[in-house]
């Protein structure tokens, strides 16, 4: 078995689902622009992406083992890049659709492919650990050039014009570099265990958890929480666009800002954490999330950035307004850790299926309502909605966090 050409392979194919998955915001001011949809409309498309990934997650779990990671993979990116070279050529609203929700499908494949194989070619749990994190990291480099790569292909001088879609053959041809990866990548077809009842026996495991009060309201606060980061950083490039009034092209440019708060925001509280609890962490950010909403949203009334044609040059409301990525960025990971930290372990497979489902339903809610009220009253509407399910949070991890002291201190008894 050669690793490199493993990791190569795994680390291609997370960096294109990088580019494919986020760029649902950046297709949803296009679409808007070109396509003559409404914001309403254009909303559905992250119900596409999330929904797919929720059910097919599900769905295959168990099927994958049984045809094999490197066919698993294969057949996800073939789907891809196929979806990739018919949207040019079609250039309606109904095959976006159809794209993400091939995305949506193949990158709940590949996430499960991927995952296996770390598996197969690490023999501890730091080497484990340290190759999960070089593909995450590569992850979040896709994340951030597809905000670029987008922009590339959009005409600022000409926003409805629809020449952007032939960025699809270039995402293609990456694509086709990571289908060729995987191809040359000796990854090994697992070994088969007879489990025929083992998709039921997954959700009868799933449900069987939402009992627990613990784990009920984790969800609901990881719903919220996914609710808070789609409905943001999906609609992020149209309230540059339209509400900044920023060319296209830059708007989608500093929105990939969004992706960098996150990605320094995780890295920052993994150093704090060492010196302080995962919840003053998590309460922390929460307010501190609120307070910027608070004082940037009144700044963005008024801004004409019509004229300007670079990201160095806009108006200081825009570059704030992404740095709510900053402190958004702890809480989900640490919502998770404590959440499984919680459990047995032999209960973590039935719970990040939860995980899965309620963070795609959570992305879906979010995008479609901030949608809707940026259609029906304005940008700095929508924004401001982000405060209701904060103030939920709140409450919620506050909850969270007396119902895990309680189960410590239970089990402790026990233990004694």
């Amino acid at each position: 078995m050669n690793p490199i050409r493993i990791t190569i392979a795994l680390a291609c194919s997370y960096f294109v689902f990088a580019i494919m998955l986020n760029s649902v915001g950046t297709v949803i001011l296009q679409a808007i622009n070109s396509l003559d949809i409404s914001k309403t409309q254009a909303s559905v498309l992250e119900g596409f992406k999330d929904l797919s990934i929720a059910i097919v997650s599900f769905l295959v779990a168990s099927f994958i083992p049984r045809i094999g990671y490197k066919v698993a993979m294969l057949g996800a990116l073939l789907l891809v890049a196929v979806m990739c070279l018919v949207v040019p050529s079609i250039a309606d609203f109904w095959v976006l659709k159809a794209l993400f929700a091939a995305i949506g499908c193949s990158f709940a494949v590949m996430k499960i492919s991927v995952y296996s194989v770390i598996g197969q070619v690490t023999d501890n749990a730091n080497k484990h650990s340290a190759l999960l994190n070089t593909i995450e990291g590569v992850f979040m480099l896709g994340v951030l050039s597809g905000y670029w790569i987008f922009a590339l292909f959009i005409d600022a001088d000409n926003p409805q014009s629809s020449h952007w879609l032939n960025v699809y053959y270039l995402l293609a041809a990456i694509v086709a570099v990571a289908f060729v990866s995987v191809i040359a990548a000796p990854i090994k077809s697992p070994e088969l265990k007879a489990n025929q009842q083992s998709q039921l026996h997954d959700f009868i495991d799933m449900l069987k958890l939402t009992y627990q009060p613990l784990v009920l309201i984790f969800v609901a606060s990881a719903f919220m929480y996914v609710l808070i980061e789609q409905g943001v950083g999906t609609w992020l490039p149209t309230f540059n666009n339209q509400v900044l009034k920023l060319p296209v092209d830059v708007s989608i440019q500093l929105a990939s800002l969004f992706a960098a708060a996150l990605a320094l925001g995780r890295l920052v509280a993994g150093q704090v954490l060492r010196f302080i609890s995962w919840f003053s962490m998590l309460m922390g950010c929460l307010v501190a999330m609120g307070v910027l909403v608070l004082l940037v949203l009144p700044l963005t009334h008024d801004v004409d950035g019509s004229q300007i044609k670079s990201v160095f040059d806009v108006p200081f409301a825009a570059y704030m307004l992404p740095l709510i990525g900053f402190f958004m960025a702890p809480i989900y990971p640490l919502l998770n850790s404590v959440m499984l930290s919680s459990l047995a372990k032999h209960k973590h497979a039935a719970m990040t299926g939860l995980i899965v489902v309620f963070s795609a339903l959570g992305g879906t809610t979010g995008s479609i309502i901030t949608g809707f009220v940026f259609d029906k009253f304005s940008g700095q509407h929508a924004f401001y909605l982000t405060l209701v399910p904060i103030t939920l949070l709140l409450i919620t991890v506050s909850v969270f966090k007396k119902i895990t002291l309680k189960s410590q201190y239970q089990a402790a008894s026990s233990a004694e």
